[in-house]
């Protein structure tokens, strides 16, 4: 019963940013419960290689319904989009010296780029699938967000003059309320709609950074890797089948202080 019940057998997922870190755990994981895994990504990696992989730039409607498209040619179906990709590098890499300007100084070129990705992104691809989705009857539409979309940065936990993006913030404090507005919209379609709000997770960051940041949570540390998958898998199967227009918060504690 319980294999049944988070079972993906025969259904088709979309994740975008699906190249990342945890966009390809999320795949490893939907495909690992029987589901055909599709990532659209602008960057792709060998770990890439093991599914489906188109390179799409989701800032682009055209680029998104194409690819849609193919993936409807190919499976005949859609069952599941996670809205994954963001502008969200690691604190003290080069790419992300920009991120991290003060606030008065943000660059608006970086600004605009973040909503685009973040927030325009995910309208384009709900656009795309849902009409495919309303044909079926149903569908799971699963936005990520973040811990910094419930609560301001704490911008303690970054080097001296380093500011954790108000563009990043921004975005995914609009997520949950795109969640519930597409969840409203399309309560009587057979479409979920929901949130899944992750928290911090290790990824080579320095280890003052680290000790900061675990000392947040209730737990005492960040996040591996793996550990949003079991999240990620319920809001995408029948496990969740009563749950849409919510926010699934898994941090470690850092919101419940």
């Amino acid at each position: 019963m319980k294999k049944n019940l988070f079972s993906l057998r025969g259904k088709v997922a979309i994740i975008t940013g699906g190249a990342g870190l945890l966009g390809l755990e999320y795949g490893k994981t939907l495909k690992g419960a029987g589901a055909k895994v599709v990532l659209f990504d602008v960057k792709k990696n060998e770990r890439a290689l093991n599914f489906d992989y188109f390179d799409v730039d989701i800032r682009k409607s055209k680029e998104v319904r194409k690819a849609v498209r193919e993936v409807l040619k190919k499976y005949g179906r859609l069952d599941v989009l996670i809205n994954n990709a963001a502008l969200n590098p690691v604190p003290g890499t080069q790419e992300s010296a920009s991120q991290f300007s003060p606030y008065e100084r943000y660059p608006l070129e970086l600004w605009e780029r973040e909503i685009a990705v973040g927030l325009t992104g995910m309208l384009l691809c709900s656009q795309a699938v849902i009409p495919i989705m309303k044909r079926e009857r149903s569908g799971s539409i699963i936005n990520i967000s973040s811990t910094y979309g419930l609560v301001a940065p704490d911008n303690r936990i970054y080097e001296r003059g380093k500011f954790k993006s108000i563009g990043y913030a921004t975005v995914k404090g609009a997520v949950p309320n795109f969640t519930r507005a597409l969840a409203s919209y399309l309560r009587e379609t057979g479409i979920r709609v929901n949130t899944l709000t992750p928290g911090g997770v290790f990824a080579g960051q320095t280890p003052a950074f680290v000790k900061k940041y675990s000392e947040r949570t209730l737990l005492g540390r960040m996040a591996n890797r793996h550990e949003y998958n079991g999240a990620i898998l319920f809001l995408a199967s029948d496990a969740s089948s009563y749950m849409t227009g919510a926010n699934l918060v898994v941090d470690g504690g850092w919101t419940s202080w």
